[in-house]
């Protein structure tokens, strides 16, 4: 159980921090309706995201994929990325370095 608190991230998305190290952060993304967001965003950290639930759109540097549970993937430094959510569910994804942004 994570002593971290669950805070919103983007209209229908919470985010909490699961663990968490300087070289190393491991976070869940709620996808809580339908057509809800992670909006295009760009970081300096390499990130996985492996999908616990749910079905997603991501586009990563203008490359759109469908992905549902049991997939994962990187996203490469600096890397233009978001996602749709097709049906509610829960991505978990794990940076390095951690993102101080998310304490």
């Amino acid at each position: 159980m994570s002593d971290f608190p669950v805070v919103d991230a983007d209209p229908g998305v919470t985010r909490q921090v699961l663990a968490d190290h300087p070289d190393l952060m491991v976070v869940a993304f709620n996808f809580k309706e339908e057509g809800a967001e992670g909006k295009l965003h760009h970081h300096p950290h390499i990130q996985s995201t492996f999908v616990k639930s749910g079905r997603f759109v991501f586009s990563v540097d203008n490359v759109k994929t469908e992905v549902g549970p049991g997939d994962s993937f990187v996203i490469p430094t600096n890397a233009e990325h978001g996602c749709v959510c097709l049906e509610p569910g829960t991505l978990i994804d794990c940076f390095t370095p951690r993102r101080d942004d998310f304490l």
